[in-house]
């Protein structure tokens, strides 16, 4: 983490942040979430000091190892207490309601108490500690020796281990001194997360994980492959939300649970978020038909009706599971929801789904992937969450984009409601660029369309009315088509060879002419299919590419351009680094393997730095040595420039945004290393233009 960004963090947030690292240092195998260490870690070790973090870890260490319950040694913390009169725990508290005795008991998970009288005040205060699935609070057990006394155990003080209050505005008026990749990386720290080990896109997708908790009623769904880290934010972030495990999830427990005369207000009634872990586990079971119809009246609604009437809550419903196939395999041979309990699997409840996070985007967490940085501790970014709840920007997106009257209200309101949230959560204070606006724009359309485009697959009848994603640009008046990451990625052009492949690259464009250039590509009529490549008329034009993006290489995008010059002249300031001559040589192989090289002339114009002149004089002597046994001419001069671009003699200059250096970062040790198109691009443009004549 660069220091700029750490100073900023604890200059604007004293008191309120810890190392996140630190967590780990402590926690051992203690079954305690993050929050509740953070919270101790956040008195004790606030501070960039690493003497006071020292001192601060010992005390924390002492206080979880004097005070923290475990289950095995719970008979000697009892002894303790009667010993001492009274001591102080941390433990998790459920409380019931005896209607017997008119009274209200709690019962300690790991100490084993239950039936211990607890004072109205403190039901009152915290409700939550009524939802069945426990609070971790600090309390202070007292002992009652007597030969009368009934009940021996006395709750003394109690604590929910949460922060009662915090100042919003203060947290929304210290965003201006962050730039935006600041902020989001400010956040992935507060998340525990490497952001270095990320890009943009990665960040967001992590980031959206972040929408239930700051958006009231909002249905999210993630699946991907194992340790990614999907139930991270549900299971260890916020004392406001709760994880269940999808196999045990009944409409009693969610909903209400009805016990004679009384309805009992289930999960929904007292968190912010309810998220069902491991969701694709129910496959194969019978799932209640009253918990799924009760669920998409939820879903829809925001109401549910059980028992004698209708019942409303905020509760923002989380799925989130592991995939069993690859998502090249679901597109071709099923859905991206083929996971999800069979039951699940039908139009009326897929369609509620906001948010549909593409998981399979996210790398497996490994060491590097967790933060050694500052980061807000869980649980004041859990209060600040739960605070901006109440804030609904929905009607913000009005002022940048009109989206298609194809959509159906459900679209519009996923579109608006994630757009939403991660204005909250990005731009708080809601100063915003344009171009930053409208990365929101498209980030909350694609996770919708991924929802649309399952659903026409699953159930016909959303066929009758396909939704165009689609929006005009109130600022240019431009209009513009959104299409999922995956489907960009992994295009299914038939009737190609092997030599067809250099036609396929206009399919990955962001412009949307996938349909009139995959034609372009078969070559000729349906009567007469040869194997005969057809040579493709070349056009000027302009591609985007998106972040993320796989099946782009040098031969797709350049080989027919290449073809017939007999000079081509490559300026890219950035050849200097071993990447960055890697992907030269790579374009040089791709000539070699597309054309005659036989007298081809190939030139490099790059910046020259003093200090590394005389090792890359080296390495481009040793290049122009090798590709002249191929037949090919190099040379190589420097000049200060900036700008990127490729030209032919035949007269055609493609620009390119990022030269050549267009892949994401990827290992040695990966089918990526050797296959172009395998890698994920970076964000870029490419411009093809006829400069000349030929």
């Amino acid at each position: 983490m660069e220091s700029k960004l750490e100073n900023k963090i604890l200059n604007a947030f004293i008191g309120k942040v810890v190392r996140k690292d630190l967590a780990f240092l402590v926690k051992g195998g203690l079954p305690v979430p993050t929050y509740v260490l953070e919270y101790l870690l956040g008195q004790y070790c606030a501070s960039d000091d690493e003497e006071i973090i020292n001192e601060g870890l010992e005390k924390v260490k002492q206080v979880i190892q004097n005070n923290y319950v475990h289950r095995a040694e719970a008979e000697s913390v009892k002894g303790i207490i009667r010993e001492n009169g009274r001591h102080r725990i941390i433990d998790k508290v459920t409380v019931v309601l005896n209607e017997k005795n008119d009274e209200y008991q709690a019962t300690f998970a790991n100490l084993g108490l239950t039936g211990v009288p607890i004072g109205t005040d403190y039901v009152r205060k915290n409700p939550k500690l009524l939802s069945g699935n426990g609070v971790w609070c600090i309390v202070t057990i007292g002992y009652i020796s007597g030969e009368s006394v009934k009940v021996r155990w006395e709750i003394q003080t109690l604590k929910p281990i949460q922060i009662s209050n915090i100042d919003l505005q203060e947290y929304i008026d210290q965003r201006k001194n962050f730039t935006t990749e600041e902020w989001i990386d400010f956040l992935m720290h507060t998340v525990g997360l490497n952001p270095e080990a990320m890009n943009r896109r990665e960040k967001f997708i992590t980031l959206a994980r972040l929408l239930p908790h700051v958006e009231n009623n909002f249905n999210f769904m993630e699946l991907g492959p194992k340790g990614t880290g999907k139930s991270h934010v549900f299971q260890d972030l916020s004392p406001y939300g709760v994880l269940v495990s999808g196999g045990d999830v009944t409409s009693a427990r969610l909903f209400v649970k009805i016990q004679g005369n009384k309805e009992i207000l289930g999960l929904v009634g007292y968190w912010d978020v309810v998220a069902w872990d491991e969701f694709e586990q129910q496959k194969g079971r019978n799932v209640d038909a009253m918990l799924i119809d009760t669920m998409q009246n939820y879903l829809a609604n925001k109401s549910f009706n059980r028992g004698k009437g209708t019942h409303e809550a905020s509760a923002s419903m989380s799925f989130v599971g592991n995939t069993k196939h690859t998502v090249p395999y679901m597109l071709k041979n099923s859905h991206l929801f083929e996971s999800i309990p069979t039951s699940f699997i039908k139009g009326a409840f897929l369609d509620r789904i906001h948010l549909y996070n593409p998981g399979w985007e996210i790398k497996m967490l490994k060491k590097n992937s967790f933060s050694k940085g500052y980061g807000l501790i869980t649980d004041y970014i859990a209060a600040v969450l739960h605070e901006m709840r109440n804030d609904d920007r929905t009607a913000v997106l009005n002022d940048y984009a009109k989206f298609d009257g194809s959509l159906s209200e459900r679209d519009h309101l996923a579109i608006r409601k994630t757009f939403s949230g991660m204005m909250k959560l990005i731009y708080p204070d809601g100063k915003m660029t344009d171009q930053e606006a409208y990365e929101l724009v498209d980030f909350a359309a694609e996770g919708r369309k991924r929802v649309k485009d399952q659903l026409y697959m699953i159930d016909e009848t959303f066929m009758a009315e396909p939704a165009k994603f689609k929006y005009i640009n109130l600022k240019t008046g431009l209009e513009v088509s959104i299409e999922t990451l995956e489907k960009v990625s992994n295009q299914i052009i038939e009737h190609t060879t092997t030599e067809d492949n250099t036609e396929e690259a206009e399919t990955s464009t962001g412009n949307n002419d996938t349909s009139t250039v995959a034609t372009n590509a078969v070559g000729g009529s349906n009567q007469h299919l040869t194997k005969r490549p057809r040579i493709p008329i070349l056009q000027e034009k302009s591609m985007s590419f998106r972040m993320g993006q796989t099946g782009v290489s040098y031969e797709k995008l350049f080989a027919p351009y290449m073809r017939e010059a007999k000079e081509i002249t490559v300026e890219d300031p950035y050849i200097r680094a071993p990447w960055q001559i890697k992907n030269f040589m790579e374009f040089a192989l791709m000539l070699i393997n597309t054309r005659p090289v036989d007298d081809l002339k190939l030139n490099l114009f790059t910046n020259e730095e003093e200090d590394k002149i005389p090792d890359l004089i080296d390495k481009l002597d040793d290049i122009k040595d090798d590709l002249a046994s191929y037949g090919i001419e190099f040379t190589y001069k420097f000049r200060d420039f900036h700008d990127r671009c490729i030209k032919t003699d035949t007269g055609w200059t493609i620009t390119l945004g990022r030269g050549l250096d267009i892949f994401e970062k990827y290992s040695p040790y990966s089918i990526a290393s050797s296959k172009q198109n395998m890698r994920k691009c970076k964000e870029f443009t490419a411009t093809f233009m006829k400069t000349k004549n030929a």
